[in-house]
Order: structure tokens, then sequence, then C-alpha cells
């Protein structure tokens, strides 16, 4: 296969334009997996069932994510990347255009099916396409610029496409989120480089299957942590004495502080990654921790909520890379891994989250959020070989796998 784009150390040379595709596609994609959540009650009254059943559009979707991320890459591991990818996207346009003109909440159903299993391949082939733009001393900044495509998804995305269904109606945020969808598509056809799949999956040493178990399992336990608390972020809010009508500003503030703690981790991932995969967890977990204790005071909440999310931020960059550099696998079937167990770790964090708050309030659930998160801090300074203090620069590129 060619070589990835030159790149230099001052910054990712050509390969930067197809990274920002390849986080406008992410945008879109995580727009698309999250869009029900702001209109559940139109679609509830539009199809005249329960609100908890219209929530199933929105976890089991996650459920699918899980389950099939990791068959999916390894049957499509050997294909050329770029047409699976385009692929993909154009999984996320049917899925958007059939919800959007679905006549029954069945036919919605099935529409978000399509979009399951999409998302299940897309954020595989896309961490693996992000990993083969560039060489492995570079992965993080990469990860790093194609992951900004989460945080905007969550932070722009889904409060715009909620604000589109309150004034035109469900359908037209889905119809709206189709039409930018197809144009990510033909940029991506325009834009991104061939890329070809993996020739050999076999790791080089059984060790290091290890060191992709250690860091799934601390991918798993961040996003776990994360979502016992978050989940229910708007309630923490609300009790806290935040008005209703400043929570959607206050979450779009906790977005932007995850795209400052991103953009203030990127070149550490590649060039601390040991120090970064320990920092992350502990000053996410100090953040859960202050919320905790701030808990039910207004000001000091929002305070620590900016703390978490800011730590949170380059959470998925920084578990993408690591897995990569691993080597245990094509960075495809990495991706997967990562997929899957971020998506375990959100349902899993939703229901434990809210037994926990059901049992014993909201403050214990933010002390629960700390405990998991610093987990995975503790699972980072064990793993010496998982999270190593240097980039690996010996062998061969994960592109090359």
């Amino acid at each position: 296969m060619p070589p990835p784009p030159h790149t230099t150390d001052e910054g990712l040379g050509p390969a930067r334009a197809g990274l920002l595709v390849l986080a406008v596609a992410v945008f879109a994609a995580v727009t698309t997996e999250l869009v029900p959540v702001g209109l559940l009650p139109q679609i509830s009254s539009a199809f005249d069932v329960s609100t908890s059943v219209t929530g199933l559009l929105v976890s089991a979707y996650a459920v699918m994510v899980t389950v099939l991320s990791v068959p999916l890459a390894l049957a499509t591991g050997r294909l050329p990347r770029k047409p699976v990818l385009l692929v993909t996207i154009g999984g996320y346009v049917v899925s958007n255009v059939v919800a959007a003109a679905a006549p029954t909440f069945a036919v919605l159903a099935a529409a978000r099916v399509v979009g399951g299993v999409t998302h299940a391949l897309f954020f595989s082939v896309c961490i693996g396409y992000a990993a083969r733009l560039v060489p492995a001393t570079q992965t993080g900044r990469a990860m790093a610029l194609a992951s900004v495509g989460v945080s905007g998804g969550l932070v722009l995305g889904v409060p715009l496409s909620t604000a589109l269904g309150e004034a035109l109606g469900w359908r037209a945020a889905f119809a709206t989120l189709a039409v930018l969808v197809g144009l990510v598509l033909a940029l991506a056809t325009v834009v991104l480089p061939p890329v070809e799949g993996a020739r050999d999956n076999a790791p080089p040493h059984p060790g290091r299957r290890r060191d992709l178990a250690g860091v799934v399992v601390a991918n798993g336990l961040t996003y776990f942590g994360t979502y016992v608390l978050y989940t229910y972020v708007s309630i923490l809010l609300l009790g806290s004495g935040v008005s209703q009508r400043w929570v959607a500003p206050t979450l779009l503030l906790f977005g932007v502080c995850g795209l400052i703690g991103l953009r203030a981790a990127a070149a550490q991932l590649d060039h601390r990654p040991r120090s970064a995969a320990i920092l992350v967890p502990v000053l996410m977990a100090a953040g859960a921790g202050a919320v905790a204790l701030a808990y039910p005071h207004s000001a000091p909440v929002v305070v620590a909520g900016m703390v978490w999310l800011a730590a949170f931020g380059p959470a998925a960059s920084l578990y993408q890379s690591a897995s990569i550099r691993t080597r245990a696998s094509a960075p495809e079937t990495a991706g997967a891994w990562i997929n899957a167990s971020s998506n375990a770790g959100i349902a899993g964090g939703a229901a434990v989250g809210g037994v926990v708050m059901a049992e014993s309030g909201i403050t214990w659930v933010a002390w629960t959020s700390a405990a998991i998160v610093l987990g995975a801090g503790v699972l980072a300074l064990l793993s010496v070989s998982a999270f190593p203090s240097e980039t690996r620069r010996a062998g061969p590129d994960p592109q090359e796998t």
C-alpha cells in the first residue's frame, strides 16, 4: 500500500485535510446516534407510545454497537478502507431518511437498526483510517483531531437538532441530518485518499493481547464511570439550583470545556502517553468527587463539572491511540474493541446510576462515578506495558499491519 501522507513534527501536514473530513463524519455519526434524546416527547406523542418505549431508540442502538463492533470489524478488515467507510456513511444517510419519513414506530425502529449496524462498523473503520493516514508517532494527534467530532456532536449537534425539532418538528431534524450526512459522504469521496485493509491481523506476540485488554477495560471503566453521572447531569443541575432555562447553556459550557481539554491534551497523547492515561481519569475522578462535595450549591457544582468534563474531553483519543499502539491487532479491530467497550460503559453506567440515585440520591451517584473512573487510572498505573512512558517507535507502523 502507499505510505501515509508526509507529516512533520510541527504538524500533521497533508494528512490534516483527511482527518478534518473524518472529524466531520464523526460529528454526523454522534449526532445521528443521539438525535432522539431531545426529541423523545415529540416522537412518543406522534406514534402514541410511552417515553420508555421510545427510549429504546437510543438504548437498543448502543446495545447493537456493543455486540456488532468487533464481528463487523473482523469480517471487513481486509477490504480497502475507503469503500467500506463510504458505505458506512451512506448507511447513516439511509437511516436518517427512513426515520424522517417513517409512517409507523416500527419503521422508525427499523431505521435505527440500520443506524446501529452502521455505527458498529463506522467507528472502527474511522479509527483505523485516521491511524493509517499518519506515522505511529503521530497517532495521538490524529485521534485527537478526528475525535473533535465526538465533542462537537455533543456540544452542537444534539442541541441544534433538538432546537430544530422543536421549531419544525422531529421529522425535520432527521431530514436535515440526512442532508448533512449526504454532504459528508460527497466530501469524503473527494478528499480522502484510499488506504488498504489489514494484510495480517495476527499479534506480534501474545503479551500484546493482554495490553489491548488492559486498554479496553480502562476505556470501559472510564465510560462506565462517566455515564453513571453524566446520564443524570440535568437532574444534578436542577437539584443544585440551576434554573431550567440555564440547563442547556450549562451543558453547552461543559461541552466547550471538553473541547478545551481535548485541545490541551492532544500533544501529550503522543509524547507522554502513560502520564496522560493516569492523569485523565484521576482528574475526572477529582472533578466528580468535587461535584459530590459541592452539591447542592450551584456555582461550585458547575465549576466542578467543568473540571470533570474538561478532563473527559481527551478520553476517546487517549484510549483509541493507546489501543492502536499495543499492536495487538489491526487498527480497525482495536478501534472496534474501543467502540464496543465505550457503548457497553454508556449503557451500564446509565443503569447503575439510576439504581444508585433511586437508593441513595445524586450525591452518591457522583461518588460512585468518581470511584469507578479512578479505577481506570489505577489500571493505567499498574499496566506499564499497555500504557508505556513513550510512544513505541520500533517495528512497523499500524497502517503497515
